[in-house]
């Protein structure tokens, strides 16, 4: 993953267990909102619904809406190339894929076909920024399971045309620093490299599940080992542990990682992993995971233990812990003063947890005034060339008798 604009969809499961995960699921079906296409004049309020009066939100961070969907359902993607080249993936509540491609050229959101260089997939696809001159579209992994689609488009600001090249194999995390040097998971053992002309696969020495690109000569990719020290139980039975490891330009080399393990009596079915690797704008790493169990199987259970390290230049060593609701929260970004964190939060360099509040929706989208109202974001990027950051997700709206989830886009200034 990488620091400098955050990708917020790519949890991954080893880190659903984190508290405030990002992305969640649509809530049921109800009304259609009206869709209207700017925000009211609402008082700000936290992510969970709770009001704050906007004196009080006055210097603080708020989300504002850039853009209310006309569906119930929700964006699941957000690309920016630029102020006037902006691009959102949706979907809507409705049983079906029904994928939704929508772009901002600076004067208005429009709803645009799915690009014909991108097949027949329905399934909503993954937007990626190549450079700062480039998006590529993902046909969604499902699609590729399905029907072995694997026909990418790519944008160059003016059209769609056919990626000539796409990454073969079954995508998971893909990062690219720059239009000649992307990474791409394939399977949980195999890493591809992108040099401008051509694919490079290369070998893991372990299951990963997420990448980070320092520069490069220096990746990260992070995920479990099920041999080793620390992972034999008796009887046959395995506790997979953390792992790490590191292309140095040359070769994938294991790092060692430290184990995690519950005390005594242990847990039925204990694994152990990392989800999630973050490069900070700096060159630091960080890694963060879970160790877990099957719950439900005895009495007197343990907590999951969060796992939370930093890569020191020389080893993997504990993180200090956050503050407050920054605690158990992950990165999903990096501005020039902080951290953006999943479940909307943000950590200062100095240290303060903030909470950054958000808008109600307007009553014209069906929202009543007593709605219970939360926002779930899925990815979010910065402007480039601005402090302002966009993201993409829905507002669950929870009513008597006409709950919906209304698609937002979301535009903050963090002053960074």
């Amino acid at each position: 993953m990488r620091g400098a604009v955050g990708r917020g969809r790519r949890g991954l499961v080893v880190l659903a267990v984190l508290a405030g995960v990002v992305a969640a699921g649509g809530c049921g079906g109800g009304a259609e909102p009206g869709g209207a296409d700017t925000a009211g004049s609402a008082g700000a309020t936290d992510s969970a619904g709770k009001d704050s009066s906007p004196q009080a939100s006055a210097g603080s961070l708020t989300w504002e809406f850039e853009y209310i969907g006309k569906f119930s359902g929700r964006f699941t993607d957000v690309a920016v190339l630029a102020d006037d080249d902006i691009w959102a993936v949706g979907t809507a509540n409705n049983g079906q894929a029904n994928a939704h491609l929508l772009h901002y050229d600076g004067t208005q959101w429009e709803r645009e076909p799915l690009p014909e260089a991108l097949g027949t997939s329905d399934y909503p696809p993954i937007l990626h920024e190549v450079g700062t001159e480039s998006l590529w579209l993902q046909p969604q992994p499902q699609a590729y399971e399905e029907d072995g689609l694997n026909s990418w488009a790519q944008w160059d600001g003016t059209r769609w045309s056919a990626v000539p090249n796409p990454p073969p194999g079954n995508v998971g995390d893909f990062e690219a620093k720059g239009p000649d040097d992307v990474w791409a998971l394939t399977d949980e053992r195999a890493a591809r490299h992108w040099d401008g002309t051509r694919w490079t696969t290369t070998r893991l020495p372990y299951g990963a599940s997420d990448l980070a690109v320092v520069g490069r000569d220096d990746v990260w990719a992070v995920g479990s080992r099920s041999t080793g020290p620390g992972t034999e139980l008796g009887s046959g039975e395995r506790y997979s542990q953390p792992a790490s490891m590191h292309w140095d330009g040359a070769s994938w080399k294991p790092v060692e990682t430290p184990q995690a393990r519950f005390e005594e009596p242990i847990p039925p079915e204990p694994s152990a992993g990392l989800g999630q690797v973050f490069a900070l704008a700096g060159g630091e790493v960080r890694a963060y995971g879970n160790n877990s169990f099957n719950h439900g199987e005895v009495e007197n259970e343990p907590a999951d233990e969060f796992i939370r390290l930093r890569w020191d230049g020389s080893q993997w060593v504990e993180q200090e812990p956050a503050p407050g609701g920054c605690a158990l929260r992950t990165p999903v970004g990096q501005d020039d003063k902080g951290l953006f964190l999943n479940g909307n939060w943000y950590l200062t360099d100095d240290g303060r947890c903030v909470k950054i509040k958000r808008h109600r929706l307007p009553l014209s989208t069906g929202a009543r005034k007593g709605s219970n109202q939360s926002l779930w974001l899925e990815d979010i990027h910065r402007v480039p060339g601005t402090d302002e950051w966009l993201g993409a997700g829905h507002i669950q709206v929870n009513q008597s008798g006409a709950p919906f989830d209304a698609p937002v886009v979301v535009r903050l200034r963090s002053g960074g």
